[in-house]
């Protein structure tokens, strides 16, 4: 492919790098208490985050509880997400330890109308640094023309998608940002330091959004503002016009809520939060349980000590 047509397929992507600066909340997948989706729920997150002040939603991903979704609900979940979103952002997670995989749902997700892909580093199987970057570049052939988000979670993965990888990466047009999701504050500002005019990076720690923002980061990519999503936009919107120390208030403000959620894996408190605010069901699928009675109080003390009830 020619320089000129990889550069015009670029600056083609910069609208989706401005739509998705901001807040995206991730959504979790509600399932009735025999397990079948719960798509009025669903939808009504979906509607709920986008009236509250997010820029975008992303399902499909770790929240979403995506590796325990058959085939069929992930397109049905999609498809439920763009209909609630009414033409707003919806970006959708297809990333698996199976580069094969991870392109057949990349290209479904294109196929059904996903505004981006949001793709985790596989997970599992451990690939070096030149695998990563190998697997990237074999999404972005198989499936052009589709914005791709890169996912750096290394406490979910085993992997660290290094800053240096990251570089070779931004030449591909359709990678056009990242989740940066390792907590490592440093790594995030190596990555702010060098981001390419026409790149997203996204925080993925509601308890280290400020500081990320602070440092270079466009957006935050946020579990509780599933919950309390007028709370953590305003957070993101003072956080980004810079008023440092009224941003760094209302992250303390929040601090309860953000430390609760990390009580046991996600989305399980998540689930039990929304619940408690009559958002949707607690129900999670195996291996993971519902929230233990000692995450419901953990969950109850953190609500009355946010104030945000």
């Amino acid at each position: 492919m020619s320089s000129t047509s990889s550069l015009s397929r670029g600056n083609g992507f910069q609208h989706i790098t401005r739509s998705l600066s901001g807040l995206l909340v991730e959504l979790p997948t509600p399932f009735t208490g025999d397990q079948v989706l719960d798509l009025s729920a669903f939808q009504r997150l979906v509607r709920r985050a986008l009236a509250g002040g997010a820029a975008g939603v992303v399902i499909l991903g770790c929240t979403g509880e995506a590796s325990a979704l058959e085939e069929v609900e992930r397109d049905v979940l999609l498809a439920s997400a763009l209909e609630a979103a009414e033409g707003r952002p919806v970006v959708a997670g297809t990333g698996s330890c199976s580069t094969r995989q991870t392109i057949a749902w990349t290209r479904k997700a294109r196929q059904l109308g996903a505004s981006a892909a949001m793709v985790v580093t596989p997970y599992y199987n451990q690939p070096t640094q030149a695998g990563l970057e190998a697997h990237f570049r074999a999404i972005t052939e198989a499936v052009p023309d589709l914005p791709l988000i890169l996912l750096n979670h290394p406490d979910r993965t085993g992997v660290n998608l290094d800053p240096a990888t990251l570089r070779n990466l931004w030449r591909i047009p359709e990678v056009v940002g990242i989740k940066e999701a390792s907590g490592n504050l440093a790594q995030l500002a190596q990555i702010a330091g060098t981001l390419p005019a026409g790149k997203l990076l996204l925080a993925g720690d509601d308890g280290l959004a400020v500081e990320s923002l602070a440092l270079g980061a466009q957006g935050l990519a946020s579990v509780l503002g599933c919950a309390y999503p007028e709370c953590v936009a305003e957070l993101v919107r003072v956080a980004r016009a810079g008023r440092a120390q009224e941003a760094a208030l209302l992250q303390e403000v929040l601090r309860p809520l953000t430390d609760a959620l990390q009580f046991e894996s996600n989305p399980i408190p998540l689930k039990a939060l929304l619940k408690s605010l009559g958002l949707c069901g607690h129900h999670v699928r195996l291996p993971l349980l519902p929230a233990s009675p000692g995450t419901r109080a953990v969950l109850s003390v953190a609500v009355r000590r946010a104030m945000v009830a």
